[in-house]
C-alpha cells in the first residue's frame, strides 16, 4: 500500500508518518507531560531518544524508525498516522493500526495519543472517524480492536463515540511506565460500523 493522505472531515486531517516530520513529532510528543504520558507505553528506542536539533545519532535513529514504519506498511503489518489540525497544520497526535492479522481473522489493533495542549478538543474522535472507513474499506479489515486503562475516561469516550463496543477486561495487558496494567478491551466490526 502506498503512502497516502486521507481526506478529512472536521478539525483534524490524517497523514501517514514521513521522514520530514521530526521536529513536529518531537514537539507534539514531548508536550504530553503528566496524564497523557503516564498512560502510554514507552516510545520505541528511536522515538524516545533526545531529538534535540543537531543530535545526529538521534536523527539517524529517528530516520531508521521511519524506515521501519515504511517497511511495516509495505509488509501490511502496521500503519502509523499522524494527526494535523486543519486550521494551521499543527500536529496534534497520532493513531497507529498495528498487529494487522490477515487470513481468517482480518483484524488490527489501534493505539493513539494526543499532545497535552490538544487534549479534550475532539481531535482524536474526528481523526478516528476519518480513518475508520479506510481501515474497513481499503485495508479490508473485518474487525478493529483497541484497549485502554480503565481510568482513562477520555479514551473510553473516544472509542464509544466512534461505535466501539466494550468487550472485556484484560488483566496486566500492557506494560505502562514499567508496570503491567489492566486494560479494557474494545472492538468494532465492519458490519457494525456506521461510516
Amino acid at each position: 500500500m502506498a503512502l497516502f493522505r486521507l481526506p478529512s472531515s472536521g478539525p483534524a486531517a490524517l497523514a501517514p508518518r514521513g521522514n520530514g516530520l521530526l521536529c513536529a513529532h518531537r514537539r507534539c510528543r514531548t508536550s504530553c507531560n503528566g496524564l497523557t504520558c503516564a498512560i502510554q507505553p514507552r516510545l520505541p528506542d528511536a522515538l524516545g531518544a533526545d531529538l534535540a536539533v543537531g543530535r545526529s545519532d538521534a536523527l539517524r535513529a529517528f530516520a531508521a524508525a521511519w524506515r521501519r514504519y515504511s517497511e511495516d506498511i509495505a509488509a501490511d503489518r502496521s500503519y502509523p498516522f499522524l494527526i494535523f489540525r486543519e486550521l494551521d497544520g499543527a500536529m496534534v497526535g497520532g493513531i497507529t493500526l498495528a498487529n494487522v492479522r490477515r487470513g481468517i481473522v482480518q483484524a488490527g489493533t489501534i493505539g493513539y495519543w494526543v499532545g497535552q495542549p490538544h487534549a479534550h478538543r475532539g481531535y482524536m474522535t474526528a481523526a478516528l472517524r476519518v480513518l475508520l472507513p479506510t481501515l474497513f474499506g481499503e485495508l479490508n479489515l473485518h474487525r478493529v480492536e483497541a484497549a485502554c486503562i480503565p481510568t482513562n475516561a477520555p479514551s473510553i469516550r473516544v472509542l464509544e463515540k466512534c461505535g466501539f463496543s466494550r468487550e472485556g477486561l484484560a488483566r496486566r495487558y500492557l506494560c505502562i511506565n514499567g508496570v503491567w496494567q489492566d486494560h479494557l478491551l474494545f472492538g468494532l466490526l465492519h458490519e457494525d460500523f456506521r461510516g
